[in-house]
């Protein structure tokens, strides 16, 4: 029961810190008082697509029954809505929002095809003649001078044409951000008010949530100096829920209920008319815009529900206590891994000081790793967009749930982290030991993720996410692997002793070997080397003892060494021939000469090379500000270390 006691102790404040943990990820963040819920919000954008629906694909059309179900939910919300199109389905939207009570800001798409954008001004123009008491505006194009689909002379044409069109008690605007109303300041002439798009986190300059109303206030007041006497209205602001950070602007649920309470002050304070983007989520705009592009709603996409109640404080991980419960299995699993190992390599051997030390590693990779899952399992449901990006999420969880358990039990076997060129090459060449070969199999999983990542990063970042909480929950175990002592080369003992292992021809070494096995065999309980033997024994083996021996004859025993190797290279041709597989020759030359005890792999050093690299680009790239880069750069550093640690042949 006193061997029990130390990683009992531990697994208790392993379960302890990850609550902990968990509960101040999920502490709720107040929020100024308003009375938003009692209040109809501002005018909202309204996009109708759910679920897998998407403008992108075909002529996609929206069944009028779902669209009159949302206006009929917004109704309860706002008194207005801001539309992009009239196609899709969405030309029923002025009939619907007469029936539901909204008034109607009527979008006109503008594209590079003269075609499309005709059908789009002759079908808005006829519903504006016939819900004229529904519509409160008809905005002519959206920032079609900033994609660059449309010359500024085009535009004021179809402003024109639209505003001749249409009923005299509709306005007629057109939409875009402020820098191309200061670029054509002309086009003010053919609208009857501005309207301009304040998005803080799309700037080329991302501003911070905590500056960000500010810098907007800023750029409105720019605006309205350009143009006096000009009403000017905000026809788009918002802040994302989740996604990417950009510098120092976060997408998180606590910081758009910020960003959207202190614009709804600044709008009252000030007295100008604003439109919030958006109504709902819209997925599709993933496939363009990332992750992030997806979470710009009130609501959410998949209920339609409010992500934050106005005046309420919000939290932006309200399934915190299951993440926290999610992190606390993965600990007692990692626990119960390293238990099994011990046991199954004999728990009563070793010293209590090597033991202590390897409870420890165990702790610390449980309290890390069991943090990071839940926060990686939610990535994977927020981030995963088609089978590649479900495959590659789901991949980082795998990695974050199976490194703990390879790990542990690697550590209390006293194993290191194997060289990937034994994991993953010929039968004969893997470790003997099925828990170090796991914990290679997840190291080579772990790379190729990583590297992965870090390329797309480098190459095309701008809608690329960082999985930080998977990198690192996967990385803690190899870390505490390579920090800590563990088992001294033994490889193809039985190749070396043995004589006939793998049908492989004695060499004249297999002598020497057998002399000194039982010198070997004496060396401490716990194996020669292992965690769980004296450290004094840690560099004594039969194939290191062999070469010693051989050292001792004339001419350092080079004729015998020479002898070996011819022999064992006739071997091995013959071995080949008849069709058997055999050992790799670096680990063979390993067994038989003595060679030094921990190696370097050739791909595990360039991986390094490559990770490094990559490290250092992101976070010159995206700037300290990003503690999302940040973390996930300092990691694929910390990981590229490991990888250049020497490495010790496993048995």
């Amino acid at each position: 029961m006193k061997r029990l006691m130390l990683p009992l102790a531990l697994y208790g404040l392993s379960i302890l810190l990850i609550a902990l943990a968990w509960w101040a990820l999920g502490r709720p963040a107040p929020m100024p008082a308003l009375a938003g819920d009692k209040v109809a919000l501002p005018c909202l954008s309204y996009a109708p697509f759910r679920g897998e629906q998407s403008p992108l694909v075909g002529n996609v059309q929206i069944e009028r029954g779902q669209i009159a179900e949302d206006l009929a939910h917004l109704a309860t919300r706002t008194a207005c809505i801001r539309t992009y199109g009239v196609n899709h389905g969405t030309h029923v939207v002025p009939e619907l929002a007469k029936e539901a009570g909204l008034k109607v800001m009527l979008g006109i798409w503008l594209g590079a095809d003269p075609a499309s954008s005709r059908q789009q001004i002759d079908a808005a123009t006829d519903l504006a003649r016939r819900f004229p008491e529904v519509l409160s505006a008809v905005v002519v194009g959206n920032e079609v001078l900033l994609r660059g689909e449309m010359t500024p002379p085009a535009l004021a044409t179809a402003l024109r044409e639209v505003r001749a069109a249409v009923p005299a008690a509709v306005p007629v605007t057109y939409a875009d951000v402020p820098e191309f109303w200061l670029r054509h300041p002309e086009l003010a002439n053919a609208v009857d008010f501005i309207t301009i798009h304040l998005l803080p986190y799309w700037e080329d300059f991302p501003t911070p949530v905590a500056a960000a109303v500010a810098h907007a206030e800023a750029s409105r007041q720019k605006i309205v100096a350009a143009f006096p006497g000009r009403q000017v209205f905000v026809g788009e602001i918002g802040w994302p829920s989740a996604g990417r950070m950009r510098e120092g602007a976060l997408p998180s649920r606590v910081n758009q209920a910020r960003f959207f309470h202190e614009v709804m002050a600044l709008a009252e304070r000030e007295q100008f008319g604003v439109n919030l983007i958006e109504a709902f989520d819209q997925p599709w705009k993933r496939q363009r815009e990332g992750t992030v592009g997806g979470y710009w709603g009130l609501f959410d996409a998949e209920q339609r529900e409010a992500k934050f109640a106005w005046g309420q404080p919000v939290t932006n991980h309200p399934f915190w206590v299951w993440q926290a419960g999610l992190g606390v299995l993965l600990a007692s699993l990692t626990f119960l891994a390293g238990a099994w190992s011990a046991r199954a390599s004999g728990g009563e051997r070793g010293s209590a000081e090597a033991k202590g030390l390897a409870w420890l590693g165990v702790a610390a990779i449980a309290t890390v790793s069991g943090t990071a899952l839940g926060w990686a399992v939610e990535a994977l449901w927020l981030e995963s967009l088609g089978l590649a990006g479900w495959l590659r999420s789901a991949g980082w969880v795998a990695v974050a749930a199976l490194a703990p358990l390879a790990g542990a039990a690697s550590l209390l076997a006293g194993q290191g982290v194997p060289p990937l060129y034994r994991v993953l090459g010929r039968r004969v060449d893997r470790p003997r030991d099925g828990r170090v070969q796991a914990t290679g199999l997840v190291l080579a999983v772990l790379l190729v993720w990583a590297i992965q990542t870090a390329l797309m990063l480098v190459f095309d970042p701008r809608y690329v996410d960082f999985p930080f909480a998977g990198l690192i929950g996967g990385l803690m175990p190899f870390v505490i692997l390579a920090l800590m002592p563990h088992r001294g080369p033994q490889p193809y003992q039985g190749i070396t002793q043995g004589g006939e292992a793998g049908g492989r021809t004695p060499g004249p070494l297999t002598g020497v070997s057998d002399a000194v096995a039982g010198t070997e065999s004496r060396v401490g309980e716990g194996g020669a080397g292992s965690i769980m033997a004296p450290a004094e024994t840690s560099n004594l083996s039969a194939s290191g003892v062999a070469g010693s021996l051989l050292n001792k004859l004339p001419g350092g025993g080079t004729a015998l060494r020479q002898a070996a190797v011819e022999t064992e290279s006739e071997s091995e041709e013959a071995s080949n021939c008849r069709g058997n597989s055999v050992p790799s020759q670096p680990a063979v030359e390993s067994a038989r000469l003595g060679a030094p005890a921990s190696i370097r792999p050739p791909a595990e050093k360039t991986a390094a090379f490559i990770l490094a690299l990559a490290a250092v680009y992101v976070i010159l790239a995206e700037g300290f500000a990003n503690w999302q880069a940040l973390g996930f750069s300092l990691a694929l550093g910390v990981l590229a270390l490991t990888l250049l640690r020497r490495r010790v042949e496993p048995d």
